[in-house]
């Protein structure tokens, strides 16, 4: 239900150019609210902080789902990526669904480069082409797989470069680029499969709005970025 988590292989038609660290230098802070069936149910807030070369975003992500005045599926976490230049040395996350503990320890093997990990879904060693799946990296539009922000798993991802569009949003207009997001192996389960629509702003170098249907029709909207 929470798909905070994407897969993809970049195709010739995506004009988004690799992602580096330095275009995030102007983000002190992006904001994105959930909504569940156009109701707003929650938030997830990442927060940068900048020393040099080092980078640290935190990533805070709460939100509840109501049946009746009853909550029936809610999610609270808090996230830590470190980035030294361009490279992720280490990734920390907690986050409760349900009253169920789910985490990720993640730390960068310098000499072998690559990623070894320890968390609830998933403990071994994965590929340095892997990302952290959250939402404020446009370089989820450029993987092959992604590592969960939430459980560790690994995640093999295909994208399809859809168009141009325009969308409104907060009532502000934004040219965007639309991408469809699923998952690699299309024989999962439908409740594992990934199936996402993601509009992405060129020229801010941020995601403006990502959906998918699950028990509802869901969608993360940026709603200001400083």
């Amino acid at each position: 239900m929470k798909k905070i988590f994407i897969f993809l292989i970049i195709t010739i038609h995506s004009s988004i150019s690799f992602a580096h660290m330095d275009h995030y230098k102007k983000f002190n802070k992006i904001e994105m609210e959930i909504f569940r069936n156009g109701e707003l149910i929650g938030y997830n807030y990442y927060f940068f902080t900048q020393n040099g070369d080092r980078t640290i975003i935190t990533n805070q992500i709460k939100f509840s789902v109501k049946l009746l005045g009853k909550t029936v599926f809610q999610v609270e976490g808090f996230g830590e990526e470190k980035y030294f230049k361009d490279q992720l040395i280490s990734y920390n996350s907690k986050t409760i669904q349900n009253d169920k503990e789910k985490f990720v320890d993640l730390l960068f093997d310098e000499n072998n480069e690559e990623f070894v990990i320890k968390g609830s879904s998933y403990s071994g060693k994965a590929s340095n082409n892997n990302i952290v799946g959250n939402w404020w990296n446009h370089k989820i539009l450029q993987v092959d797989s992604q590592i969960s922000p939430i459980s560790g798993s690994i995640k093999d991802q295909v994208v399809t470069f859809v168009g141009k569009e325009k969308i409104i949003q907060y009532g502000r207009t934004y040219d965007v680029e639309h991408f469809t997001l699923k998952s690699k192996d299309m024989s999962l389960p439908k409740n594992k499969r990934l199936d996402f629509d993601i509009w992405y702003d060129k020229k801010n170098s941020i995601i403006m709005k990502v959906s998918y249907s699950r028990m509802g029709n869901w969608e993360y909207r940026l709603k200001s970025f400083n």
